[in-house]
Formats: C-alpha cells, structure tokens, sequence
C-alpha cells in the first residue's frame, strides 16, 4: 500500500454521515489505512465536503476534527498548478470535471503510487499524464 492515499469528497462525506449509503465501505476502508497511510487532499474537495455536510448533524465538526486532528492533510495549492488544472478542466468540460476533481488528478500525478480514495466513477476516465490510469479507491473494487 502507498504511504499516501488521495482523498475526495464522497468518502469524506459517507465516513462523516451514518445514512449515507456507503458509510460502512468508507469507515471499513479508512480503518484499513489509518495506520499505514497520509490521507491528502485539496482546499476544494474540503469546500464541497462541507458543502455536501452542512445538513448532516455534526458533519462540520467532524470534518473540521479530521483537520485538526491531522487525519487529513492539505497538501495542494491552485496556485502553483494552475496551467494543469485549466488544462485537465478544458479536457474533460464534456464530463464536466470539477475543480476539486481537477486538483485531486494534478495531486495524484505528483504522487503517483498514491490511489484517489473515491465515489466518483469520472476518475475511471480521467487519466493523469494525459494517459496514465489513477489508481483508485473505489466500490467494488
């Protein structure tokens, strides 16, 4: 297993609402890494996890304690990867892709033994590199 894993909105998400219906793949995969991996991510996918959170009762706490209790790290700045990002965000408009998911493949191309911990069936599509598969973390899988 990579020492880091790429982590998204949806498995954020489903750890942090017990009605969501992958709530226990989620959990049951993050308790498979805890011990061994980095979870990392974007300022992005953390706007739309507390998007997506903002009904659930202690949703923002929760992602907030993950935060403060550094079980998820930041480690990602538009800034420095604009150009690829516009460039990935040009190439998949007819998916659309995000900006979050656009982040999430430029960090997993800085990180390339690192899987994308995710719900999104768009990262079977996108490729990093311009042709290389992401490894995921996905249902099913």
């Amino acid at each position: 297993m990579a020492n880091r894993v790429v982590l998204d909105a949806g498995p954020l998400v489903s750890l942090v609402d017990r009605r969501d219906q992958f709530h226990v793949w989620a959990l049951a995969q993050t308790k498979k890494l805890a011990s061994s991996v980095h979870l990392v991510t974007c300022e992005a996918v953390l706007a739309e996890a507390f998007h997506l959170v903002r009904h659930v009762p202690g949703g923002a706490a929760a992602v907030l304690s993950f935060l403060e209790e550094e079980v998820i790290q930041l480690d990602f700045d538009v800034r420095d990867s604009l150009a690829p990002i516009a460039a990935l965000m040009r190439r998949y408009a007819d998916v659309p892709m995000s900006l979050a998911d656009a982040c999430l493949v430029v960090l997993s191309e800085g990180n390339p033994d690192a899987p994308v911990f995710t719900l999104d069936s768009h990262f079977r599509i996108y490729r990093r590199h311009g042709r290389q598969t992401i490894p995921l973390i996905f249902p099913g899988k």
